[in-house]
């Protein structure tokens, strides 16, 4: 089954909230996603999605992603569009580094793989564990009374894990851990994410500041290096996400025992497919994860669902759903938040059908 053409289509995804805010006063009120879409010669077709957090988080931006997709596009045509190893490869072999750019066509042969052999994702990808999975709750950086007073309303939806966005002055950043913790009842897990937000001195004052707090600290520092200094300051459990993004800096990790859970996001690992293999990897060692995107709508969603549905419980520290955060649905199928949990389709693929008119026309078509 070869590859007979690949489009590409740009969707803006504005926030319920109005705005998403983390460390160093970055904000975002409307995400740009790009959806691309895998013709094949047989008449299947596959969809993925990639959408960065903006052009100032990872190195990464909405723009290039689609220069890298119509880079990378005309190596697939008339590629075996089941093969994905060798369309990763291949990928590879024709753009050094990008892995964002080619996440959503990793994740659109995944759906033609799904559905040419009539089993959902998630099957694939590892067999479906239970019948759902939990989320975890992005509390927007604001002041520590607005973060803490946010708890209550997301724990009505079920929401029993929360991600507060910290890394900024660090006196009022522990005045949030202190405010939220408040907040929580028995059973709620609470995680401090600065999203390298913080200089050493900054992350080693919070650390101590917080000591009587049950919290997780989530990357602390911009580099690994300064990371495993703070992990190596503190007895608070520890994740790791921006510095982690391929297996030789996940093995490093692991065996510095610089984190005691990771956050796997799909298209910094370049699509399911690598994303699978640091899943697999973590599972052997024994290494819970966080199984997200760096951001999305439905696709995404849908795509975190399938890997994050066949991660074994035991090793699921936690997952997102990226659809509920934001105005605008752009396929049907997708799954949705129940009790603040998510269960993946069991249709076929993702599992899910775009909306062409959310879509509208190509902004990019190669074949």
């Amino acid at each position: 089954m070869k590859i007979a053409k690949i489009s590409a289509f740009q969707v803006d995804l504005p926030l319920h909230e109005g705005s998403y805010k983390w460390s160093g006063g970055k904000s975002v009120e409307v995400f740009d996603s790009t959806i691309v879409r895998i013709e094949t010669d047989a008449g299947v077709v596959g969809h993925g999605e990639v959408c960065p957090l903006g052009p100032f988080y990872l190195p990464a931006y909405a723009a290039g992603a689609r220069t890298g997709i119509a880079e990378l596009a005309p190596h697939l045509i008339g590629r075996d569009a089941l093969d994905l190893e060798r369309l990763n490869r291949r990928m590879d072999a024709a753009l050094k580094g990008h892995p964002y750019a080619k996440s959503a066509l990793d994740m659109a042969a995944w759906d033609i793989l799904g559905k040419v052999s009539g089993l959902p994702a998630c099957t694939l990808l590892g067999g479906r564990y239970g019948d759902a999975f939990p989320l975890y709750r992005a509390i927007s950086q604001e002041s520590p009374e607005a973060m803490a007073g946010r708890v209550a309303g997301y724990r009505a939806e079920g929401y029993r894990k929360f991600q507060l966005k910290v890394g900024a002055d660090p006196h009022t950043d522990i005045e949030r851990i202190h405010a939220v913790s408040a907040e929580l009842e028995r059973g709620d897990v609470l995680i401090a994410d600065a999203n390298t937000g913080w200089l050493m001195h900054d992350a080693a004052r919070v650390v101590r500041g917080v000591r009587d707090v049950d919290v997780y600290i989530e990357q602390p520092c911009s580099s690994y290096e300064e990371c495993l200094t703070i992990r190596r300051r503190t007895d608070h459990p520890f994740v790791l996400d921006e510095t982690i993004d391929g297996i030789p800096i996940l093995l490093r990790a692991h065996a510095d025992g610089a984190m005691d859970a990771v956050n796997i996001k799909i298209s910094k690992f370049g699509g399911l497919t690598r994303a699978r293999q640091a899943r697999d990897l973590c599972a052997a060692l024994g290494v819970a994860m966080t199984i997200e995107d760096s951001w999305g709508g439905d696709i995404t969603t849908a795509a975190i669902a399938h890997l994050a549905h066949s991660t074994p419980p035991e090793l699921l520290f936690t997952a997102t759903d990226f659809n509920s955060y934001v105005t605008v649905s752009t396929a049907e199928g997708a799954p949705q938040r129940e009790s603040g949990q998510l269960a993946a389709s069991t249709a076929p693929g993702l599992g899910i059908t775009p909306r062409e008119e959310v879509l509208g026309e190509p902004v990019l078509e190669v074949g």
